[in-house]
């Protein structure tokens, strides 16, 4: 008679499975949301996928998402920027200003646009870091000396519309191509490497364990030797270049630098971000739900046009999938650290 092992009498310890993993990540919320809704809208209105309707909708998506993907870098650092919208409107009008004026040719405008920006970056960084008051009253403040510059300098009104289509940088960042039927602009190609670029800085880079830890629990990473006082600078320059730079885009687009121009981002680009799955205090953010969070609120923006519901019911929407996904989120981050 073989006598058992007592081992081979103990039930084996259970295992998370693919599909309890997959739920784990927060991109699995906003990833079921946006297919529910494509299956939705289409399901209502078959155009909601047609080539042109999805082409044109990538092409005002990819603007807000540029501002979205460095803001998630900053939010994961635990702080905000809400002079994006700002810098979005103002960035334009500088380099436009510059360049009909004929100061300087659109190159070294573009460049001085940007350079606007970082200084803004810069300011809202060292003053945040420097004198330890909260970004969110820091960046409001920032918010309204920029909107209201933009204004003065253009006393209001949009700057003279001109023709860019012959200037090679205009065809570098929005020039468009087809790829069949569907219509792709390079601001698209823009985002895509962008996107990238910070996800690998995120996940893969000493830079971006710097940044997790910085929003997680500043006092150990400090104890550790992050800086965080510069990465948080680094963060707020980043994030006013790129806000800048989707205003210059975007300017380029309509052929119009309008120092109104970025109202109201400020909340919309936080919005996606915390329904990609960016933790709201800080600690742990995501590149790829950034990028869900984008296409789910500017493609429903776009879908309930197509199948009548009101435009002005577009906040109504907003809010409600912000409070949904906050309550997944939470319920998937307890689930997650019980072990249940």
């Amino acid at each position: 008679m073989i006598e058992q092992s007592s081992d081979a009498l103990t039930p084996p310890r259970d295992r998370p499975s693919l599909v309890r993993t997959f739920i784990a990540y927060p991109e699995f919320g906003p990833f079921v949301l946006l297919i529910a809704m494509l299956v939705i809208f289409t399901a209502i209105n078959p155009a909601f996928l047609s080539l042109i309707n999805v082409g044109n909708a990538l092409t005002f998506t990819v603007e807000l998402g540029l501002i979205a993907l460095a803001m998630t870098l900053l939010m994961t650092a635990g702080e905000f920027d809400l002079s994006v919208g700002s810098v979005f409107g103002f960035a334009p009008v500088v380099m436009w200003t510059l360049f009909n004026a004929d100061v300087l040719p659109l190159p070294l405008a573009f460049l001085a646009g940007i350079a606007v920006a970082l200084a803004i970056g810069l300011f809202n960084g060292l003053f945040v870091t420097r004198l330890a008051i909260p970004s969110f009253l820091v960046t409001l403040g920032t918010l309204l000396v920029i909107r209201g510059t933009a204004l003065w300098l253009t006393a209001g009104f949009p700057q003279r519309t001109w023709d860019a289509e012959e200037q090679w940088l205009a065809q570098l960042l929005v020039g468009d191509f087809y790829i069949g039927n569907l219509r792709v602009f390079m601001s698209l190609i823009w985002f895509v490497v962008l996107a990238l670029a910070l996800h690998y800085v995120l996940t893969r880079t000493r830079f971006g364990n710097w940044i997790q830890a910085t929003g997680g629990n500043p006092n150990a990473a400090r104890n550790r030797g992050v800086p965080i006082a510069r990465v948080k600078v680094i963060l707020f320059m980043l994030s006013a270049a790129m806000a800048a730079f989707a205003g210059i885009v975007s300017s380029i687009r309509v052929s119009a630098a309008n120092p109104n121009a970025g109202t109201g981002y400020e909340l919309e680009v936080i919005a996606m971000v915390v329904i990609g799955g960016t933790v709201l205090n800080g600690g742990r953010g995501t590149i790829l739900g950034t990028m869900l969070g984008v296409l789910i609120l500017r493609l429903m923006r776009n879908g309930i046009v197509l199948i009548g519901v009101p435009g002005l019911a577009y906040n109504i929407f907003i809010g409600a999938i912000i409070l949904a996904m906050m309550a997944l989120h939470a319920g998937l981050e307890r689930r997650h650290n019980t072990g249940v």
